[in-house]
């Protein structure tokens, strides 16, 4: 009964029998996906040998998120999240057994990955808002929400770097396919979980304005508010320069430290580790106050292990500095998130979270594309290291910017009850 009582103390949002479901499937369903995602970039490097070549999978994979996102959030503000999800995770394990058949009978090519990379980029346009915006109707109590936002947060972007560890390792010691087939099938956990909810129908608002107009209405609202519009905002330089590294690993697994897919395997482990460490301890917090510090703080702890990283030549070594690569990412994406769900008016919630699959997943590939070709020009030590100097710029800059945020936030806090009105 104890331990209980603690659970529900440290992780209230696990009381709701929806998002006990909800926290189990996509636990297991997005660590196969970031799993596959590094199995995908060991395989082109074997196949190609070219950080160009990375760069543009990458960019294949995501780009649909940055075009296709504003389209998806107005389709989440008027019909079912839970009826999307549930479709977008059958086309998701339809594309990872597709890409398991073609690697295990060995026909595969650049180009069937590149078109499943696309393909898989649509589905993400639609899923990932839909899944972001989901989380509030899962929870049973209102003052459950912030918590059930940060695990979310948490599970989403520790998912992102634990999965890439896990993949690394299974790489090296059965291939690339076999991570595509483990993919699929994990997709399984997440359908039978959605299935197995019990959800009250969601109240959309009918609107007689065309998706184009709402989106207008989603941008509007989202820039015209400065603490969302600067979330966005770092969320966008972070993915662009920040999340560079995650295709030029290979590189310095095998190039410059000599390695092999294990060894890549355990760059992305301790990454992966400071990012559990830090998700850990964001979920564990009673309250989003102090959110904002750490927001943009994370940028700068990125960036210094960018730098650290890329400057080392001793794997013990940067295997430390990937603990602060992780540990800054997770910092501010999914702190980032957190606030932003509770700042957020509930009917827009679709169209802003959309707004953020765009500013995080969808600048990534823009990225990618760009760091491979630096990589080409100047090498993968120089890339990473202007990535780094890049994150600490703009730490400091929205570091200035953080008290007058504060104040514009703080009548909403006030609204909603966080903090009381006689609070200066």
């Amino acid at each position: 009964m104890k331990t209980q009582t603690q659970k529900q103390v440290l992780l209230p949002a696990l009381r709701s029998r929806n998002y006990r479901l909800f926290f189990a499937g996509q636990g297991i369903s997005l660590i196969g996906t970031w799993m596959t995602q590094t199995a995908t970039i060991w395989l082109v490097y074997s196949l190609t040998q070219s950080p160009l070549m990375l760069g543009l999978v990458g960019f294949s994979s995501q780009i649909p998120s940055f075009i296709l996102a504003p389209f998806g959030g107005v389709f989440v503000d008027r019909f079912s999240r839970h009826r999307t999800l549930i479709g977008t995770q059958i086309l998701s394990m339809i594309q990872s057994l597709a890409l398991a058949i073609l690697a295990l009978t060995g026909v595969i090519h650049i180009w069937h990955i590149i078109v499943l990379s696309l393909f898989q980029g649509i589905i993400s346009a639609f899923d990932a808002p839909a899944r972001q915006a989901f989380v509030v109707d899962l929870v049973e109590r209102q003052e459950d929400l912030a918590n059930a936002i940060a695990i979310n947060s948490t599970m989403f972007n520790g998912a992102r770097l634990v999965g890439p560890a896990i993949g690394g390792l299974l790489v090296a010691g059965v291939g690339a396919a076999y991570c595509f087939l483990i993919d699929g099938l994990s997709y399984i956990a997440v359908i039978i979980a959605l299935l197995a909810m019990r959800i009250k129908p969601q109240k959309t608002i009918a609107s007689m304005s065309n998706p184009l107009q709402q989106i207008k209405e989603g941008f509007l609202y989202a820039f015209g508010f400065a603490p969302i519009r600067a979330l966005l905002l770092l969320s966008a330089l972070v993915s662009f320069f920040g999340l560079q590294y995650t295709v030029l690993v290979p590189v310095f697994a095998e190039k410059i430290l000599q390695g092999s897919a294990e060894t890549l395997g355990f760059l992305m482990a301790a990454s992966g580790v400071g990012a559990l460490a830090g998700g850990i301890y964001l979920a564990s917090r009673k309250s989003i106050l102090g959110l904002g510090r750490l927001i943009v703080v994370g940028p700068a702890i990125l960036g210094i292990g960018l730098i650290a990283f890329s400057l080392s030549r001793y794997l013990p070594l940067s295997l430390f500095t990937m603990l602060f690569v992780g540990l800054g990412t997770i910092f501010q994406v999914a702190a980032g998130n957190t606030v932003l769900q509770t700042i957020v008016e509930d009917e827009k919630r679709g169209r802003v979270m959309s707004l953020l699959t765009m500013s995080f997943l969808g600048t990534i590939p823009l990225g990618n594309l760009l760091g491979g070709a630096l990589a080409d020009l100047i090498g993968a030590t120089n890339t990473l290291i202007i990535d780094g100097v890049v994150c600490i710029l703009g730490s400091i800059y929205f570091m200035k910017k953080l008290p007058s945020l504060r104040q514009l936030i703080r009548p909403i806090y006030v609204e909603i009850g966080i903090i009381s009105s006689k609070v200066h």
